[in-house]
């Protein structure tokens, strides 16, 4: 495989903070790598270095494949407001049709239809700034899969982006045959896209062939080792301490080697490996919590006359653990801002129905938008509490950096434990993953999976609904909830089930629809094939072979999904050939038995 970039000798600091010095690694033609590190040790930066918008501190070089197609796609999609969604992603398109012919620049157009179809962007003619976040999220995604380049560099693709969104990006690119490097925090998203994992730690790069769940294996053998070779160092040490505390006649004539070999081992010995990791073992235990948490009956709510919840009727229980799943823009947020009060009622909003809180309820709310921090603020400013801090992962020469200059990560970090420092028994959370690191969320589950309280989420993220809620409601428009009990993948799971038994259900309504049997005449006896007539004949010979023919088209098609195809317009086309090769199979065969009844 040829490499299609190489990177030595690069380097990033912020201010005195030095992200990562001197890194290098090389990534070749297939490579899907998802980059893996604590927020604020510079995911971004390489990123914005690699994709030419930024430089390295220290020089060094960033070679990529002559003439190799690259998209990038930022955390932050730049977008003129008043465009409307057709001419925003033209524009973005420009560099990729400039140099096309009038034919080929008609099918980069169609692709683009093709691509806000399949990522359900409706009428292309709104404005951008009717959009909302993850609509806007989705036209990014249309602009990069619609160059069809060679080299995709991603940073968070998920953030903000609904769970149909997500598969189908997903699948997109877990079947192209192109090289990708992206940040993500999405673990189903990476164990189903990415072949390697590469970790930035302590400003190193180490790489891990294979899925998140090897480079967890892998990386805790690394740690192991390391810190296996330190004690062993520490022994060496502490012989050659006493060595060194001999009189200095023991010591006439050894190496002068030996007494600089020591200083090393000295140097060497205090290196053991910490993994700076959140802490929420002193967070504290949730308030009491009384019986009534919150009820709900018969609440409806529309906007500007769209119904977003229509009679709306259950009571939350203590301890209850639920997720809120639905498409961007159907209502979620809006939903938990009713019921915890949280919403001005008024203007183009109707609402009617009666929601009750419980007296003892003590309410944390991470909201998706709306951390409201005063940006000239320290840190310490912020939470007066530096052995608090310490557990989130601000040590002390983080304590006196001004809230402007954090990472977007490590911003939600702290706006988290001004949450948690609460001890809320009600906690709710609206898309908590968006701009938390991987390390971060699996110390978040497993704090939450033992909180004390009542937890309501709003997530795309399968991985955290998985491990943290019961049951879920799911949004699913017209102002419709539906209230399913299990984790998210056994409801997409229940739901493939349903409509493959509706597909079949249609198939054989059709078949029944279709078929004209004939009647057997008096003289045929009940079980006994009728004769065929010549045309009748000639029609099952011709049914054989086009069983044979669809058949065989039908593996190769299979084989054809399975081995990867080059772009999304290739896959659209053989999924769509393979649906309909089934469909006609299914015709013959159940006409081949009519035939021989």
């Amino acid at each position: 495989m040829p490499s299609y970039l190489q990177i030595e000798n690069i380097s990033i600091s912020y201010g005195p903070k030095v992200l990562f010095e001197h890194i290098g690694f090389n990534v070749n033609e297939g490579d899907k790598i998802a980059l893996i590190a604590p927020n604020g040790t510079g995911k971004t930066s390489l990123l914005r270095i690699l994709a030419g918008k930024d430089s390295s501190d220290s020089g060094g070089r960033v070679l990529f494949l002559k003439d190799i197609r690259i998209a990038f796609l930022e955390q932050e999609y730049e977008f003129d407001p008043e465009s409307s969604v057709w001419d925003q992603i033209l524009s973005d398109s420009r560099r990729w049709m400039e140099h096309l012919d009038p034919d080929h620049k008609a099918d980069y157009e169609l692709r683009l239809g093709q691509l806000l179809t399949s990522l359900s962007l409706g009428d292309p003619s709104r404005k951008m700034k009717e959009l909302s976040g993850g609509e806007i999220k989705r036209v990014a995604i249309v602009v990069m899969l619609a160059s069809d380049a060679d080299f995709y560099i991603m940073d968070e693709p998920t953030n903000h982006l609904d769970i149909d969104a997500i598969e189908y990006l997903e699948n997109y690119l877990s079947h192209a045959r192109c090289t990708l490097l992206m940040v993500t925090h999405d673990r189903y998203f990476l164990d189903s896209v990415a072949n390697t994992v590469m970790e930035l730690d302590h400003g190193r790069v180490y790489i891990y062939k294979g899925d998140y769940q090897n480079y967890l294996e892998k990386r805790q053998e690394r740690i192991d080792n390391y810190n296996a070779e330190t004690d062993k160092v520490r022994n060496i040490f502490r012989r050659e301490l006493e060595w060194m505390h001999s009189s200095p006649c023991a010591r006439t004539g050894k190496a002068k080697y030996r007494k600089n070999a020591f200083y090393e081992l000295k140097d060497r010995v205090s290196q053991v490996y910490r993994t700076e990791s959140l802490n929420l073992d002193e967070m504290g235990t949730a308030q009491r919590l009384g019986t009534k948490v919150i009820n709900c009956k018969d609440l409806s709510f529309s906007v500007g006359g769209t119904v977003l919840l229509k009679g709306f009727t259950y009571n939350f229980q203590r301890y209850e653990r639920v997720g809120i799943v639905g498409s961007n823009g159907i209502g979620k947020t809006t939903f938990v801002d009713l019921l915890l009060g949280e919403l001005p009622l008024g203007g183009s909003m109707e609402v009617s129905g009666t929601i009750e809180r419980g007296e003892s309820l003590k309410i944390g709310y991470y909201r998706q938008s709306g951390m409201y921090f005063d940006e000239d603020q320290t840190v310490l400013e912020t939470v007066n509490d530096t052995h608090l801090l310490g557990r989130f992962m601000f040590p002390h020469d983080m304590l006196n950096n001004r809230i402007s200059k954090l990472s977007g990560g490590e911003k939600r970090r702290l706006y988290l434990l001004t949450i948690l420092m609460q001890q809320p028994n009600l906690l709710v959370m609206d898309e908590p993953t968006n701009d938390l690191d991987i390390v971060t969320l699996n110390v978040l589950e497993e704090y939450l999976k033992e909180f004390k309280g009542t937890l309501i989420i709003v997530s795309h993220d399968r991985h955290f609904l998985d491990r943290l809620v019961d049951h879920l409601f799911i949004f699913t428009g017209g102002g419709e909830v539906k209230d399913f009990v299990g984790s998210y993948s056994q409801y997409r799971d229940y739901m493939k089930d349903l409509e493959a038994a509706r597909r079949s259900e249609a198939r054989n309504a059709e078949k029944a629809t279709r078929a004209t049997p004939t009647q057997p005449s008096q003289s045929q006896k009940p079980g006994v094939p009728r004769k065929l007539s010549y045309k009748e004949q000639k029609e099952l010979e011709k049914l054989e072979k086009d069983i044979e023919d669809l058949t065989r088209e039908k593996s190769e098609l299979e084989a054809a999904l399975q081995g990867g195809l080059t772009d999304h317009e290739a896959l659209q086309r053989v999924s769509s050939r393979f649906a309909e090769v089934g469909s006609l199979l299914d015709e013959a065969e159940t006409r081949w038995l009519e035939l021989n009844v």
